[in-house]
């Protein structure tokens, strides 16, 4: 069971505030900042999709692209050793490092879900 709720492509995670007595949220892996409130499942949910159509709307407005969630890059800084490490283990076995990496990735996603 995923704790996100998806709505064309962004993502959230509800949050309940006991201050405000509510649900917060905010969409998840973009530059960007768009975040909302609801006082019940469903209130939050109709927030949360109201805020992304908001935003796109609003980019569709000034013709900005919207930010999209991931761009499937990342810049990882790691000890050189290391580098050395997974350099060599992708080689021996026939990948490259990026692919090499990216399973070790999936691997490690797959086994905390």
């Amino acid at each position: 069971m995923s704790d996100l709720m998806e709505y064309k492509g962004y993502h959230t995670k509800p949050e309940y505030s006991a201050e405000d007595n509510c649900f917060i949220g905010k969409v998840l892996g973009i530059r960007d900042s768009i975040s909302f409130h609801g006082f019940s499942v469903e209130e939050f949910g109709n927030a949360f999709h109201e805020a992304v159509d908001d935003y796109l709307a609003l980019c569709e407005e000034h013709g900005k692209a919207p930010d999209k969630e991931y761009s499937g890059q990342f810049v990882l800084r790691i000890p050189p050793e290391l580098h050395k490490e997974l350099s060599i283990e992708a080689e021996r076995h026939g990948d490259s490092l990026n692919a090499f990496v990216t399973n070790l990735c999936a691997n490690s996603v797959k086994a905390a879900i």
